[in-house]
Order: C-alpha cells, then sequence, then structure tokens
C-alpha cells in the first residue's frame, strides 16, 4: 500500500490513552495484502474492484492544476471531509445555480413577452 501522506502529527495524552484502550487488533501491511476484493459476491482483482467502485460512485480520476491559494482554503475547511470532496461540491454547486438562474431568466422573459 503506498504511503499518502508525510505529515507529521503529535500524539495528545487522550489520543494515546484512546489508543490503549481500543480493543480492536491493529491493522498491519499484511491484513490488507490478504484482503479479498469482492463485487456483487464473487471474488475479484485489484483492477476490477477499482472499475466496479469507480461505476458505483459515478467518479472519474482527472489531473486537474489548481492555484495554491485555492487548494489550502478548501484543506482548511475541509475538516474530517476531504478537501477534493469540497472542491467537487462547490463545483456541482455552481454548475446546479447556473442551470437555474438559466431557467429563471428563460420562464421571467417567456412571461413577461406575453
Amino acid at each position: 500500500m503506498k504511503q499518502t501522506s508525510s505529515t507529521k502529527t503529535q500524539v495528545t495524552s487522550n489520543q494515546a490513552s484512546d489508543a490503549v484502550n481500543d480493543d480492536a487488533p491493529k491493522l498491519t501491511q499484511a491484513n490488507f495484502d490478504s484482503a479479498k476484493l469482492r463485487v456483487a459476491g464473487r471474488d475479484v482483482n485489484r483492477a476490477e474492484w477499482q472499475v466496479a467502485v469507480r461505476a458505483r460512485v459515478g467518479k472519474q480520476r482527472i489531473n486537474i492544476m489548481l492555484d495554491a491559494p485555492i487548494i489550502e482554503h478548501f484543506k482548511a475547511l475541509a475538516g474530517d471531509r476531504g478537501y477534493q470532496t469540497l472542491i467537487n461540491d462547490s463545483l456541482r454547486r455552481v454548475i446546479e445555480t447556473g442551470h437555474l438562474e438559466a431557467d429563471l431568466r428563460r420562464v421571467i422573459r417567456e412571461e413577461l413577452s406575453h
């Protein structure tokens, strides 16, 4: 499994005590390596699983260049959600608002012309 972040965080005493009191076993790379990927009840390879996940979610992986202040803004807002999710939601709202605005303008023009 690829490491996705190299950010170092300091563990607080509350987090440390939570970790000690956690009954769940610690997951290791071996656990992930031995995991079975399944789609619709049948075993599949990683490529098939990724295709199925993307088809279900309806998302597509792309590469895009954004200005650093934009990314910083969304990361600051993100909290537990991913900043990419916030960017996606913001773009969706812009699209929906644009369609709504265009529809309202068309209806108003039609009504005014009568």
